[in-house]
């Protein structure tokens, strides 16, 4: 009928106790990061990097665990903004310059918890893109 499972137990220390967000915190301190904020219609994403451009810490509302339309609205986004902020004040980071792009609901709330987590704010930009004439019409229809 097979072999009966034996379990050992072991007095040592377990190295699967340990956390996943302690796993993966990095090593290098970053003094001053540019936050970018993406606010769709259906999600909020944040995404920290040094001065150079390089990723350094990310989060989104899906990512979190919200899903479906909770995903976009503004107590998702601030939820975020709080994580990114965690993770930020982790990293050493004492300024940011903040990049928002989208018209998603999560646009400010997602600014102010970050910037409520004690982290001085640089310059605030907008980059989010506007059509100067949009795309060709569809042709007339005929019939």
């Amino acid at each position: 009928m097979g072999k009966k499972r034996i379990i050992k137990k072991s007095g040592g220390s377990d190295v699967s106790g340990s956390t996943r967000a302690s796993a993966r915190a990095s090593k290098r301190k970053v003094e001053s990061a540019t936050l970018y904020i993406t606010a769709t219609f259906n999600n909020t994403l944040l995404t920290l990097t040094d001065m150079k451009g390089n990723v350094v810490a990310s989060a989104s509302s899906g990512a979190i665990g919200f899903k479906g339309s909770r995903k976009s609205t503004p107590f998702a986004a601030a939820k975020v903004g709080e994580n990114i902020g965690d993770k930020a004040q982790a990293l050493g980071v004492r300024e940011a310059n903040i990049v928002v792009k989208g018209v998603g609901a999560g646009r400010e709330s997602a600014l102010r918890s970050f910037a409520g987590k004690g982290i001085a704010l640089g310059k605030i930009t907008d980059m989010t893109p506007v059509p100067h004439n949009g795309p060709r019409p569809p042709k007339a229809r005929r019939i």
